[in-house]
């Protein structure tokens, strides 16, 4: 057992976004997601058959959903997730990371 650092080993450079996983069990993930620009696939939404709890650790981003309006989050800001609410990710700052913490249960 170790302590880490969440905001470490983050690289300058990186294409795609990034997902760690940092702890799971049977019922419960916590994933560490770092975006910079990215979005969700322009292709769909998301529809999770686990809810999602997610707070922005460093930057922002705003969650579209398709039952209409979207949500800004900055740092700071959280949200829980009901499974099969269909949602994206239609914004995340380009100029700095953004860091999330999610917690699917």
């Amino acid at each position: 057992m170790r302590a880490e650092n969440i905001f470490e080993s983050i690289p300058d450079i990186f294409d795609e976004e990034i997902v760690d996983i940092l702890a799971r069990s049977e019922n419960v993930r916590i994933e560490r997601i770092v975006s910079r620009g990215h979005t969700s696939p322009a292709s769909g939404w998301y529809d999770q058959d686990e809810n999602e709890w997610v707070i922005v650790l460093k930057g922002d981003a705003v969650i579209s959903f398709e039952c209409g309006g979207e949500m800004r989050l900055k740092i700071g800001s959280c949200v829980n997730i009901p499974a099969h609410t269909r949602h994206r990710v239609s914004w995340t700052n380009p100029e700095t990371e953004t860091v999330w913490l999610a917690v699917h249960y």
